[in-house]
């Protein structure tokens, strides 16, 4: 069956000691004993006793705590939602806030001064050069005394009076799981903001839906933030991409929790936010460097990339026979879902990778499509309707792209850029190993 992706169940966890509710997540399938659900999208194959747990999860039943709930929200399957009174409070949180310029903000917050002039009233700590925001949070670690940390850019509202509780109560909950080690909230701002990642509730991780998240507003717990030694001070960019990646390969459990919001305001000019997202692409090319592979700015398998493959280089009926023929492929393979699911499954994936492919031309691509409209009519129709395709985020992607190719020139790498293709259909141990209740 395909239950309402709003239907949430309580579960017991940590030895019964409280009950969270968990939210099954959009994506979620169930055929009997077969769930099909998460981000990368994967196969769960229940026991008999697993498939009665999940049937409980999807009537709104309470269910112990189990291997099963465990691999559910580590493959972004199900998201927890906790209910009653968390452990930590507002009082366990230290708010830190990196800062260069303006004013300070008189909330609370732990602020260092990134070397502002003339320097910032009241600052908890200064420095005398500019270093960057990661080594303006890491210089606070002597004066964090309590088990979480908030890290609040000075460019973001949310701690005003009674709204720090406001924003923060949401995600104070998830850390009753220790091992959790990062929540962030849904960052809203300009209209399609790479930093607002929208309403669904997930798992961070490199190759998810939800990947990163921006350290604009994050709260992480101090013990995670030890255990990996802090920001990497060598990165002026990106350098919160790498904390997130590096908490998960550590891990720790990263989720993003939407139904808590702050608001980032941005720059004021369209000068200022080309620059930002310049600066926000000069990051790809160290990060690729550090993290293989998790940069790739188009994820999909081989007869996906033939199939649009085709299609621009003017052979639609081709393109279209080769989609077709995949997706008929694929059923079958996937043992205990339905063939007419697994054909639409195939035929949405198909889809969705021209949104990819148009990110890509705008985000890592450009330069490389530029040249080749130069000489190719083709070509400057598959660049124009990338372009249309992006609406008001194009400019912003475009900056991106520059900073993406200055970094690639500074390091001498090419992986920003580089695909990820893989076979298709992938069968890997972990989509089909049974998932049990234990």
């Amino acid at each position: 069956m395909a239950p309402d992706r709003h239907l949430r169940a309580r579960i017991v966890v940590n030895g019964g000691r409280r009950a969270v509710q968990l939210t099954v997540d959009r994506t979620w399938r169930r055929f009997g004993s077969t769930v099909l659900a998460g981000s990368p999208l994967r196969l769960f194959r229940l026991t008999p006793a697993g498939e009665a747990v999940a049937e409980a999860i999807e009537r709104g039943d309470e269910v112990a705590d189990s291997r099963l709930v465990d691999r559910l929200l580590d493959g972004g399957a199900a998201h927890p939602r906790w209910a009653g009174t968390a452990v930590y409070t507002v009082d366990d949180v230290t708010v830190v806030t990196p800062q260069l310029g303006g004013e300070r903000h008189d909330d609370g917050r732990l602020t260092v001064d990134d070397a502002t002039w003339p320097p910032l009233d009241g600052a908890d700590v200064r420095f005398d050069v500019n270093r960057g925001p990661a080594a303006a949070r890491n210089a606070a670690r002597p004066l964090v005394t309590t088990e979480l940390v908030a890290f609040l850019d000075a460019d973001v509202s949310a701690s005003a009076g009674d709204r720090r509780r406001v924003w923060l109560t949401p995600l104070l909950a998830h850390f009753d799981d220790p091992r959790v080690g990062l929540v962030a909230p849904r960052v809203q701002g300009e209209s399609r903001s790479p930093l607002d990642l929208g309403v669904e509730p997930a798992r961070i991780r490199a190759g998810s839906r939800v990947s990163y998240v921006p350290g604009a507003a994050i709260v992480v717990r101090v013990a995670a933030l030890d255990s990996i030694g802090w920001f990497d001070e060598r990165l002026r960019f990106g350098e919160d991409v790498d904390l997130v990646w590096r908490l998960d390969q550590a891990g720790w459990r990263c989720r993003y929790e939407p139904t808590a919001s702050v608001w980032h305001q941005p720059r004021p000019t369209w000068r200022g936010r080309l620059a930002q997202h310049h600066g926000y692409g000069t990051s790809a090319a160290p990060l690729a460097l550090r993290h293989p592979r998790a940069l790739a700015p188009v994820r999909m398998n081989g007869w996906t990339a033939s199939t649009w493959m085709l299609l621009a280089l003017g052979h639609p009926f081709a393109a279209v026979t080769l989609a077709t023929a995949s997706a008929a492929g694929l059923i079958g393979k996937l043992a205990g879902v339905p063939a007419g699911e697994s054909f639409a499954l195939a035929m949405r994936g198909h889809l969705a990778a021209g949104e990819q492919l148009a990110m890509a031309i705008r985000r890592a691509w450009w330069p490389i499509v530029a040249a080749g409209a130069l000489v190719s009519r083709r070509v400057r129709l598959v660049g124009v309707l990338a372009l249309l395709a992006g609406g008001r985020s194009t400019p912003t992607d475009l900056a991106y792209a520059t900073g993406v190719w200055v970094g690639m020139l500074r390091t001498r790498t090419a992986a920003p850029i580089t695909p990820a293709i893989s076979s298709w259909p992938a069968r890997s141990r972990q989509t089909t190993q049974p998932a049990t209740d234990r």
